[in-house]
């Protein structure tokens, strides 16, 4: 590691040493931002950073060897599976830097911050066709991972890194990703057929199945099992992939939770909300704590985990849930079930309220200015945007991980039983012990043009695209790689937290003892106001959102 002292300012006439010195410096803590750009004596870097528990180290890594070799540099590797948060504290209070820091996982924040005083210089100045001509491409065509990137300054501190698996992957035209609709909606249609009835349409026809179900004990009539046993329908509260959240459509919101902020939506006409407030939203906690009293929802829903909820549905108890798959949830009752539609509400309200899909990271690659000569080190990190690249530092090298190729020239994976056979481990501890942490960027069409996607998500974006996405009118939503200043991370800091827990806790105990009172639902509101920063919050993300459109327009 290299000793090194702070820069100054520097006076510079071409615009992109200007750009350096207004973002950081160039690299070098002697040279001048020029010198950086054109300097490419440095040929030994070392590189602090992250690997997984796995992980050997990268000093004998195929991929990231025939790298080197090809752009004429060598690699000191400092990488660690433990402490490595308190490690790089260490050498950057002290001085101490590496050339480059890879796959720590700086947040915007750090990155601002070590930007601003010079510990990280400005990479944009490199991301051009001489220096990376790979991302250059990439950031063209994708102006979003470029406003991802951008700190609120004009500046870029560190690489993209993000994995996009969407339906693009699957050869679809449009590109939704799988995160998009987080819950499928499923129900028991040998039940339904049992007892005469449809698949429902409306929330209202569901509740008339749901009372079937009960009814009728449909778990003991069906399956033989003890009398009873029948939950109409079981989710959790508030989760990810098997929460309510989804029924919440027939009153024109979903709100599920969010990498941004939960209740947070954006708007067709660009203004951020958060439906919490909303009459809908109201309406929506009257109208399922009815459900609830009734004895349709599980008892269990605001309690229990996953685990528990997929030993009911895998023992024929539920009748309506919610998850990715039917098949996962549902064991060997799934060839009963089929996904139910977005349900109507009592008013003919019907809107899923769609999400973004994973963001994009910046933290996973910085140069720091101890670094002489940025230009040949990018020139090498340039190699990690190539499609076949990047797999083999995801999953493992070619002839390892990836056995053979199809008509087209897509690479397939190693097979569960191969891994076994030929190495002793399972494909997904194979793919741990040679993964590199970095600055990957797995684009979707990756997985159509490149390398296959795996069995189960080409399932589920299949489902997603043919199934949910029809039925979807607005694909509006908050972008995750908004980018927010140090001030408004503090005030997103100050109150998510509190806003979110007072959101939900209310939530629960309408649905489970009902109201809200007009009093209570007033004070409520004034709540959320006064004391637990809605309107800041609401502030924040609107400035965010319109600087993230005014770049996209650039």
């Amino acid at each position: 590691m290299k000793k090194i002292k702070k820069l100054t300012a520097l006076s510079l006439t071409a615009v992109m040493a200007a750009s350096l010195a207004a973002c950081g410096g160039g690299g070098g803590s002697s040279q001048s931002a020029e010198e950086a750009i054109s300097n490419t004596s440095q040929t030994e870097f070392e590189i602090m950073g992250g690997q997984s528990a796995l992980s050997p180290g990268y000093a004998d890594n195929e991929v990231l060897n025939a790298l080197q070799e090809e752009t004429g540099i060598k690699i000191t590797w400092n990488t660690m599976s433990d402490s490595l948060a308190e490690q790089v504290n260490i050498h950057i209070a002290g001085g101490e830097l590496p050339d480059a820091f890879q796959g720590v996982g700086f947040s915007n924040y750090d990155l601002a911050n070590y930007g601003a005083d010079g510990t990280f210089i400005d990479l944009t100045p490199y991301i051009n066709e001489d220096v990376m001509p790979n991302l250059t491409k990439i950031l063209d065509e994708h102006p979003g991972i470029r406003a991802a990137i951008t700190m609120d300054d004009g500046c870029i501190y560190g690489l993209p890194s993000a994995e996009q698996m969407g339906t693009a992957g699957i050869g679809r035209e449009e590109d939704y990703s799988i995160f998009t609709i987080p819950q499928f909606s499923m129900i028991n249609k040998a039940w339904l057929d049992d007892l005469g009835l449809e698949v429902p349409t409306t929330l209202d026809e569901l509740e008339v199945c749901l009372q079937a179900f009960k009814d009728n004990d449909m778990s003991a009539r069906y399956y033989g099992n003890d009398p009873g046993s029948t939950i109409p329908m079981s989710t959790g509260f508030d989760q990810w992939c098997w929460g309510q959240n989804i029924f919440y459509a027939g009153f024109g919101f979903t709100n599920w939770i969010n990498d941004v902020c939960n209740d947070l939506v954006l708007q067709k006409d660009g203004k951020v909300n958060f439906v919490c407030d909303d009459d809908g939203y109201r309406a929506a906690m009257d109208y399922f704590h009815n459900w609830y009293a009734k004895g349709l929802m599980d008892i269990e829903t605001f309690s229990q985990d996953d685990t528990q909820l997929m030993s009911k549905c895998q023992q024929g108890y539920v009748g309506v849930s919610t998850w990715w798959y039917i098949e996962e949830l549902m064991g060997d009752y799934a060839k009963d079930y089929v996904f139910l539609p977005v349900l109507e509400g009592p008013d003919g309200t019907k809107n899923v309220t769609v999400r973004t899909g994973g963001g994009t990271s910046s933290g996973q690659l910085s140069i720091t200015e101890a670094c002489e000569s940025p230009s040949n080190l990018l020139r090498f990190y340039d190699k990690w945007y190539d499609g076949e690249t990047v797999m083999q530092l995801q999953y493992g090298p070619i002839g390892v991980f990836f056995t053979g190729q199809d008509e087209n020239g897509v690479w397939n994976s190693i097979t569960e039983e191969e891994a076994q056979a030929q190495f002793g481990k399972g494909a997904g501890e194979l793919k741990s012990t040679y993964e590199v942490a970095g600055p990957k960027l797995i684009l979707s069409h990756y997985y159509n043009d490149t390398f296959k996607m795996e069995d189960r998500a080409v399932e589920r974006l299949t489902d997603l695209y043919d199934y949910w996405m029809p039925q979807v009118s607005d694909t509006t939503t908050y972008p995750i790689d908004c980018v927010f200043t140090a001030e408004e991370l503090e005030t997103i800091d100050r109150y998510k937290t509190d806003f979110q827990d007072t959101v939900a806790e209310n939530e629960g105990l309408w649905i489970k003892n009902g109201g809200p009172t007009d009093e209570e639902w007033e004070a409520y509101k004034q709540n959320l106001s006064a004391a637990c920063g809605m309107d800041e919050l609401l502030t924040v993300y609107q400035e965010a959102y319109d600087r993230y459109a005014e770049s996209m327009k650039e």
